[in-house]
């Protein structure tokens, strides 16, 4: 998989904060760096992107298991990305505006269903060996 944070090498986007629900990102891999246990819970990283278009935008979150089956972002503030979303005059938003409009994105993505799967998958193989 590619690691998730190396999103921040990725040529910058730069988009109107308006069009980031035109934004059709497909999942690019899912990393599980605790695999959890009864003690400590499963967690990793998520990537998403568009590399279907000119210019590749991407988002990465870490993730944690609230309960069996219940993800939830580790940070909804520690997104990573390449998109720099301007207002409609053209200004930078702040980071905190940034964050509501990824969080909503984030929102609209079946991420934790890729998380299950990732999961799943690691536990069948960390059985197998």
């Amino acid at each position: 998989m590619t690691p998730a944070w190396i999103v921040c090498a990725w040529p910058p986007v730069l988009l109107n904060a308006q069009s980031t629900p035109e934004l059709h990102f497909v999942h690019l891999g899912t990393s599980v760096l605790n695999p959890g246990d009864p003690e400590h819970p499963s967690m990793g990283q998520t990537l998403w992107g568009n590399p279907s278009s000119a210019s590749v935008a991407g988002v990465a979150w870490d993730w944690v298991e609230l309960q069996q089956g219940v993800f939830a972002m580790a940070d909804p503030l520690g997104l990573v990305t390449n998109l720099r979303l301007v207002g409609p005059k053209g200004e930078q938003l702040s980071n905190m505006q940034v964050a509501l409009y990824l969080n909503e994105l984030v929102r609209t993505l079946p991420w934790q269903s890729e998380v299950e799967r990732a999961l799943q998958s690691e536990q069948m193989t960390s059985t197998s060996h």
